[in-house]
């Protein structure tokens, strides 16, 4: 019996090794299914007009309506804030209609002047909305306002009576140009005064 040496039988059972890994079973690769149909993109829809408070404004308050006398304060937009404008008010056109959500209909009304318009923009003209109606009349209870303000007593004005017998009219007679006038006070006066300016001239008269 023939002995191979040690080195030949090392190389011939390191062969059978590598034989046998070639033919051993192995578990298939699967592979992902590729997508037969399209895939739709998402795109974004183009910006549409918007306004922006101006920074100079700390807030700039949103009307129920284009005016700020006939229609009540709904909301306000901060400085730099933007929304949607949606159009202008017929016959008020300085007053822009913004989409302004948590409002019935989800719309308000700003003061052109106040916010500024995205460039090229263009709005169309809206109708003027009705001015709303107030939710009561408010009516003074009379017995109420009477606890307050009190209610006056008529007094019946005095009547005039006349007297029972006539008034008598006292008269004056008037003085006689007759008798003695007497001296004229501005006579006396006169003479007084002549005899004080002739003393103070002897006065003088006797001082040189």
């Amino acid at each position: 019996m023939v002995r191979l040496p040690k080195v030949t039988l090392l190389i011939l059972l390191a062969g059978a090794v590598i034989v046998i890994g070639f033919f051993q079973p192995s578990q298939p690769v699967v592979l992902a299914q590729q997508p037969t149909g399209s895939v739709p993109t998402v795109t974004g829809t183009p910006e549409g007009p918007t306004v922006k408070v101006d920074p100079f404004n700390q807030l700039v308050r949103v009307y129920a309506g284009p005016s700020s006398f006939d229609y009540p304060a709904i909301g306000v937009l901060l400085a730099n804030e933007t929304a949607p404008a949606l159009g202008r008010a017929r016959d008020r056109v300085e007053w822009i209609q913004i989409y302004y959500p948590g409002v019935p209909g989800s719309i308000g009304w700003v003061y052109g002047p106040y916010v500024g318009l995205s460039p090229g923009a263009f709005l169309p003209l809206i109708d003027i909305p009705p001015t709303p109606t107030p939710f009561s009349t408010p009516t003074i209870n009379p017995t109420l306002e009477a606890v307050f303000i009190g209610q006056q007593t008529p007094t019946r004005l005095p009547t005039f009576t006349p007297p029972a017998a006539p008034l008598e009219v006292p008269s004056f007679a008037e003085p006689s140009a007759t008798g003695n006038p007497g001296v004229p006070a501005g006579l006396i006066i006169l003479s007084l005064g002549l005899f004080g300016f002739f003393g103070a001239v002897i006065s003088y008269l006797r001082g040189r």
